[in-house]
């Protein structure tokens, strides 16, 4: 079979570079390698990547070693369908290694074409090292780094008012770019990098917050040979991911008309305030995960598909999210339940295996962002207690109970917080159970036991799950409310 390389595929003309991508790994190239490609077929983009590798080890040299090609695998379901697209993906025009050849690195400051900055080296990529100084060849910080490319620009361009960028940073925190800029400033004062020169990336430069979506399995290792039976060349940086993609982008009319996503398909939204887009992510996306994981495992479930593909569980999970998330969110609702249906699709998804196990991991931080607050504010429009999330509430309180019928259960957290339900799960008493865990600020951000009828609806819920299981359990829980 034949190496995949420009000239094997007859794609020998190379793009001028409008993109430095600091981060080559599978989520960056499923992600926004793919949304490149969409706007230079749709939108006559014509935007070749530069892709950095952010850390001393990493893929460049296999990139470089295809030409800067790959492809990329989709799959998912849409409205009940099965979808599968195959896409090779070739706006990288190079990959630079700053550990191998830090000039080369810096030399990208100088291109003419070049009008973004995208990003992804994880939520810790965004940080500022004190070790780091301007005479590293490269820093370790990826904020250190982009500092000298900057620097490197204004100096080059004698401080040109139109050789700013568009710096949009895809780590998952919120506010990432206002965290960047700042970090970026910080680096400016530390190294004495001049007041004209911080003025420039105020003045000159526009940073843009994001939120990314789409869930990137990467390398199909044990599936590889499916894979590449599908293709007439050999590739080695193979990835896959689901068919949905949602990137929010904070920004006005200037930057929508820099990124023509309206000619494509793909829903980009670049809107003034992206934190609605993010509550509902959080709220819906992240919030059935997180609600789902106790309720589903110890009903018997292993996989979020099982879960929503379940008569009990599945019914559970879609009214907890259309009837009592979404009903504390101030967004459209029809735009709120298509989002919804989304999310489900891709809970069905045949393709990927995504084990509640694996969701597990620090439930209750998670549970404290992802899924209370929907739950307090259900209380305080209805003056009730919401009878499916306060029963999930429950079932994480018995999940972390840390043994279910003779099994041991997959209770991942600091040992701190196991070590206080150890304490709590000494009694026998539900009420006291509930009361004692409700009480524990460090857990909530506050004491439950003030929200009226929180703590016996708990107590219940959690009397009828040891007495009866999750799903009969439930029922007689539900008809008490």
């Amino acid at each position: 079979m034949k190496k995949l390389n420009r000239e094997n595929v007859g794609l020998q003309a190379k793009r001028p570079i409008k993109v430095v991508q600091f981060g080559e790994g599978n989520f960056l190239r499923a992600f926004v390698g793919y949304a490149i490609q969409e706007l230079n077929k749709k939108a006559d983009f014509n935007a070749g990547i530069a892709v950095v590798q952010p850390i001393d080890r990493g893929l460049v040299k296999m990139l470089n070693d295809q030409d800067g090609l790959y492809t990329l695998f989709m799959k998912g379901v849409k409205k009940g369908e099965e979808i599968q697209q195959i896409e090779l993906i070739d706006n990288i025009v190079k990959g630079v290694d700053p550990y191998a050849n830090f000039q080369e690195y810096l030399s990208l400051a100088k291109e003419e074409s070049l009008e973004f900055i995208i990003s992804n080296t994880t939520e810790a990529g965004i940080a500022y090292v004190e070790s780091d100084t301007a005479e590293m060849q490269p820093p370790s910080s990826f904020p250190a780094k982009l500092t000298l490319l900057l620097h490197e620009r204004y100096k080059h361009f004698n401080g040109a008012a139109n050789k700013g960028l568009t710096i949009i940073p895809c780590e998952l925190i919120n506010h990432n770019s206002e965290t960047l800029k700042e970090i970026i400033l910080r680096y400016v004062i530390d190294w004495n990098l001049g007041e004209e020169f911080k003025n420039w990336i105020l003045e000159c430069n526009n940073f843009h917050s994001t939120l990314v979506d789409r869930i990137v399995p990467g390398y199909p290792k044990d599936e590889i040979e499916a894979y590449n039976a599908q293709l007439d060349y050999a590739d080695n940086l193979i990835v896959a991911a689901e068919v949905f993609l949602l990137w929010v982008i904070e920004g006005g009319e200037d930057l929508k008309a820099k990124l023509p996503f309206d000619k494509t398909d793909l829903d980009v939204k670049i809107v003034d305030d992206m934190q609605p887009y993010r509550t509902r992510k959080v709220r819906i996306l992240n919030g059935a995960h997180t609600a789902m994981v106790p309720f589903s495992y110890l009903y018997g479930n292993r996989t979020v598909k099982e879960s929503v593909d379940n008569d009990f569980t599945g019914k559970f999970i879609n009214e907890a999210v259309f009837n009592e998330i979404i009903d504390t969110l101030e967004m459209d609702r029809t735009e709120l339940n298509n989002f919804a249906e989304e999310i489900f699709d891709r809970f069905r998804n045949p393709f990927i295996i995504h084990n509640l196990s694996s969701i597990a991991l620090n439930s209750i931080s998670k549970f404290k962002v992802r899924v209370l607050p929907s739950l307090l504010e259900y209380i305080n429009i209805h003056s009730k207690v919401p009878a499916n999330l306060t029963f999930a509430f429950a079932a994480l309180l018995r999940f972390y109970k840390g043994t279910w019928n003779g099994e041991v259960l997959p209770v991942q957290d600091s040992d701190d917080i196991v070590a206080k339900f150890a304490e709590i799960w000494k009694s026998d008493d539900y009420s006291k159970v509930a009361k004692q865990a409700l009480s524990v600020v460090e857990f909530w951000g506050t004491d439950l036991t003030q929200i009226e009828n929180l703590t016996n609806a708990i107590a219940s819920a959690l009397e009828a799950i040891d007495a009866n299981g999750i799903e009969t359990g439930y029922k007689n829980y539900s008809s008490k409310l």
